[in-house]
């Protein structure tokens, strides 16, 4: 399932390091200059989840499969871009194509790395990027006003109704806010997405910090937190330059005595992965089996047909049951047949809502 998280911010605040050390890669340029990123780099990560070791140690799977999320590394946007500034509207087309935004912003002091503002002030930057990001919004709402409200005069009801979208949306982006703080009702859910308005993604904050700080943050981080808290948007922590140094060890066993030594217990990136996934309203499925144990990605909200559907079309289309095992019941059951003995094993239909960490084996006809 293609869910893309774009990777955006001002040059120089450590994106293309971000975006390396999760691909682990070198794929996009890193160096100290501005628009060093001129076309998106797309790189598939794993969504880091202990759950899938377990079940592959109880199913004595041969391969372990985790789920995947897109990261897109999206060149370094600045003042003017909705203007063309920068190569903006190459730039703000990119961002168009994603599903959430991963903002990255330079939260700490020092370095040879050169601020493109001239000095640090991560709040103020979050605010030049989002201007820019508003001013595109409503730069492409305020063309197709004039044919929507030609259209609805003729009594076009599309027209109508995009208009009952499109109008509040315009109204927030002229009062300098977001069009994610206009809420589309369930039937305008499709045109709210045909819009494709960038400020309409959810947006994750992630605060680059020196390493030192890569722990808790530092007092430029907890006002990014603070602002995000406000948003309703979310944020993490990372320090750049550790997540770079991790990516190039070349063991498991090394990264986790590198992290060890820095008090860390985990990556930086997987708390950024896990936040993406989250902030996508994604959760994951298993299917386990001797030849490999997989984890798999399908939409909070999901039914046991779509799921069924994430592994295949034809699973989707034939679909008749879906044998299901909780996460804990077949860990704490010690596997597949201890929990059909204990009676916990279902055969759920297809109005069954999937739930976070399930267990399934689809049952299917075509």
């Amino acid at each position: 399932m293609g869910f893309r998280c774009g990777i955006v911010g001002l040059p120089n605040v450590g994106k293309s390091t971000l975006f390396n050390a999760l691909t682990a890669t070198a794929a996009a340029a890193a160096a100290n200059y501005p628009f060093c990123t001129i076309e998106p780099n797309v790189g598939r990560v794993p969504v880091p989840d202990a759950r899938l070791d377990k079940l592959a140690e109880l199913g004595k799977s041969q391969k372990i499969l985790p789920t995947q999320l897109e990261f897109v590394d999206i060149a370094g946007l600045v003042r003017g871009a909705s203007k063309g500034e920068g190569l903006g509207n190459q730039f703000l087309a990119h961002i168009r194509e994603v599903d959430a935004i991963a903002h990255v912003l330079r939260c700490f002091e020092g370095g040879d790395i050169t601020h493109v503002e001239g000095s640090i002030d991560p709040i103020r930057d979050a605010e030049t990027v989002e201007t820019e990001l508003m001013l595109s919004d409503m730069d492409s709402l305020e063309k197709r006003l004039p044919n929507l409200q030609k259209k609805a005069k003729t009594g076009d009801k599309e027209a109508k109704a995009a208009l009952e979208l499109v109008e509040p949306i315009l109204a927030a982006l002229r009062d300098g806010k977001a069009a994610r703080t206009v809420k589309p009702t369930a039937e305008q859910a499709e045109t709210y997405r045909q819009l494709q308005l960038i400020t309409s993604k959810p947006v994750l904050y992630v605060c680059n910090v020196e390493e030192e700080s890569a722990d808790k943050g530092n007092s430029l981080s907890t006002k990014v937190a603070e602002m995000a808290a406000r948003q309703g948007a979310s944020s993490v922590v990372i320090s750049a330059a550790i997540e770079a140094e991790i990516s190039q060890l070349p063991t498991d066993e090394e990264r986790k005595e590198f992290l060890g030594s820095l008090g860390l217990e985990e990556t930086g990136l997987a708390r950024v992965i896990r936040a993406g996934y989250g902030l996508l309203g994604l959760q994951t499925f298993f299917t386990v089996g001797p030849k490999e144990a997989r984890a798999w990605t399908v939409r909070k909200g999901a039914k046991a047909p779509e799921a069924a559907g994430a592994i295949h079309t034809d699973f989707e289309r034939g679909f008749i049951a879906a044998e299901t095992i909780a996460y804990d019941d077949y860990v704490t059951l010690g596997g597949e047949q201890g929990a059909k003995e204990a009676g916990k094993a279902r055969t759920e239909g297809r109005d069954y809502l999937v739930h976070d960490g399930d267990v399934f084996l689809f049952r299917f006809n075509v």
